[in-house]
């Protein structure tokens, strides 16, 4: 299968890709958050990055604003299974990769 820039494997990774994304989505999973419960929620985001993102996410729709908070959009409720697959494997191996980037730094 070739990656082309728009095919839909790409397209789901570019979802993936931004640091806030899948944080924002993990964040939203038990329900509708307002903007600073969000960002309380979440931590070291600026509330320029979460509008930002909660912006983009919108747009893709994955995420909706209703009575005044977020919430995923059923579209939205279909990443959680990956991004929580994702914090699998990074409890599982980060301190192998972690080890790696160690060893690979220069002196």
């Amino acid at each position: 299968m070739d990656f082309l820039a728009d095919c839909r494997t790409r397209l789901a990774f570019d979802l993936v890709a931004n640091t806030w994304n899948p944080v924002t989505l993990w964040a939203l999973r038990d329900g509708p958050r307002r903007h600073g419960e969000l960002r309380r929620a979440i931590g070291g985001i600026s509330a320029k990055v979460l509008t930002e993102t909660v912006r983009r996410l919108e747009f893709d729709g994955l995420v909706e604003r209703r009575e005044g908070a977020y919430a995923l959009t059923p579209l939205g409720k279909t990443l959680l299974e990956p991004i929580e697959g994702f914090g699998r494997w990074a409890a599982e191996h980060g301190d192998d990769v972690v080890a790696a980037q160690t060893r690979a730094r220069p002196a």
